[in-house]
């Protein structure tokens, strides 16, 4: 990717790159599901620790559903 090769250039390692990589991936699936990518990981990332491992599916872009729209639903 041409418009990101000066930021990779910073990425420590590898696996630095890989990292950048992983989460910009979220970010942009987040975005293609019409979500805020702030809005999201905050969520997510407020709820993983409590969330059953049985369900973190619903954690994925693509089935999450923002905190407030939780408890509208409810």
């Amino acid at each position: 990717m041409g418009i990101g090769r000066k930021n990779w250039l910073f990425a420590g390692s590898d696996k630095g790159g890989e990292r950048i990589a992983n989460i910009l991936t979220i970010i942009e699936t987040a975005k293609l599901h019409g979500h805020n990518p702030e809005v999201y990981l905050t969520g997510v990332l407020t709820r993983i620790q409590s969330h059953p491992k049985d369900r973190l599916q619903e954690l994925l872009p693509w089935q999450w559903v923002p905190a407030k729209d939780r408890y509208e639903a409810a």
